[in-house]
């Protein structure tokens, strides 16, 4: 009775960070890969590619280390996608981008002093880039009240309440009222719902420098800064010391290996690792480990409904799903504008680098993220020059 009673909180603490992980997110993840070129059967891949991924790899560490480590896919990386858009060559220049991106978190863990210099990235200009990214997907909320009034507030109120009485079920709730909102007032064709069954796309890469500078680099620091970095300090401030290598070499393997199917990047959970390695998980944090193993399952199950989800987003309003994305988002906004103005010092260029990345101009075919952190680091570099 008592070994039965030590697996139940585990294992509900798991199911619930999936289910909250997934419902929080996936309308983010759908739109990211539709905004570089993802067809709908394309998108449904990846997101099926990264619940994979995001299942199997927190399984296995979770069993390997008897620790809670918990993965995710990287939804800010999701939201810098949707703000990039198309690059030159369609999808499968963005998917040589998932590649290299990926690569680069790999090469972070096998080669100590690369992966110790971008962990030395100034947090605040990481954070104003990020801030950037999501600005303008934030304002989907408020441009949606303007527009569909009578669609989009009943979704704003129920976040809203939400977030006042329930706030870990906040998105979730939004999102099934979305859902329920786009059935009575916009019905999915029947043809769009004809086979939602799981299908595999294989996307054969191509690689531009163009797409390398701008999707790959700012997904490689945007995952690395967003994810990774707070999932680590998740697990120490709980007590875990995890080694960081191996988790980034297979990360980085695994992601690369999704974006061959659509999937962007899959990473260390950062949000929803909380409810895995903290207390909420089990008194003793020696079985806590079974909260990941819990999710991984869940993941791999829920993504059997990739193909559902994506025909669900391809049908809705647009303005409807932005402005989803935007509730789920604004968290990561506050905290990423809050993180980039600690320092009073390094506030003016992580400010540049904000509105740099915001106002989403492009040069040379290189997208607004990548000039937010060059316009930033030298504005840094030229307040800390010495004669």
């Amino acid at each position: 009775m008592i070994a039965s009673r030590s697996m139940i909180q585990p294992v509900t603490a798991g199911l619930l960070a999936a289910v909250v992980g997934f419902g929080s997110s996936f309308p983010i993840v759908l739109q990211g890969l539709a905004g570089v070129g993802a067809t709908p059967a394309q998108a449904a891949s990846g997101l099926l590619a990264l619940c994979l991924a995001t299942g199997v790899l927190g399984a296995v560490h979770s069993i390997v280390t008897r620790q809670p480590v918990s993965m995710a896919w990287s939804t800010p990386g999701a939201a810098l996608l949707i703000s990039t858009g198309v690059p030159e060559g369609g999808f499968a220049v963005s998917v040589g981008a998932f590649i290299v991106a990926a690569l680069l978190v790999t090469l972070a863990g096998i080669w100590r002093p690369f992966g110790r210099a971008v962990v030395s990235i100034p947090m605040s200009l990481a954070s104003a880039m990020l801030a950037g990214v999501l600005l303008d997907l934030c304002l989907a909320p408020v441009r949606a009240v303007g527009a569909l009034p009578e669609l989009a507030l009943p979704i704003v109120i129920t976040w809203a309440l939400g977030w006042r009485f329930a706030r870990i079920y906040a998105v979730p709730l939004a999102v099934v009222v979305t859902a329920l909102i786009v059935f009575v007032a916009t019905p999915i064709p029947a043809e769009a719902l004809a086979d939602i069954w799981p299908n595999p796309v294989f996307v054969a890469p191509s690689f531009t420098l163009a797409s390398l500078v701008g999707i790959a680099v700012p997904l490689f620091i945007v995952t690395m800064a967003s994810q990774n970095v707070p999932g680590l300090a998740v697990m120490r401030g709980n007590g875990y010391q995890p080694k960081v290598g191996p988790i980034f070499i297979s990360t980085g393997l695994f992601s690369a290996v999704s974006a061959l199917f659509g999937g962007h990047a899959v990473n260390l959970a950062a949000i929803t690792a909380a409810l895995c390695a903290g207390p909420e998980a089990h008194p003793d944090p020696a079985r806590r480990y079974l909260a990941p193993i819990a999710a991984g399952v869940a993941y791999v199950l829920l993504g059997l409904f990739a193909a559902f989800a994506a025909a669900f987003i391809a049908a809705s309003p647009p303005l409807l799903i932005q402005a989803v994305a935007g509730l789920a988002l604004l968290s990561s906004l506050a905290g990423a504008l809050t993180s980039a103005l600690a320092d009073t010092d390094e506030r003016l260029p992580a400010i540049v680098t904000f509105v740099t990345t915001a106002s989403g101009v492009a040069f040379f075919g290189i997208g607004a993220a990548f000039w937010g952190l060059v316009a930033g680091g030298l504005l840094m570099a030229l307040g800390h020059f010495r004669r």
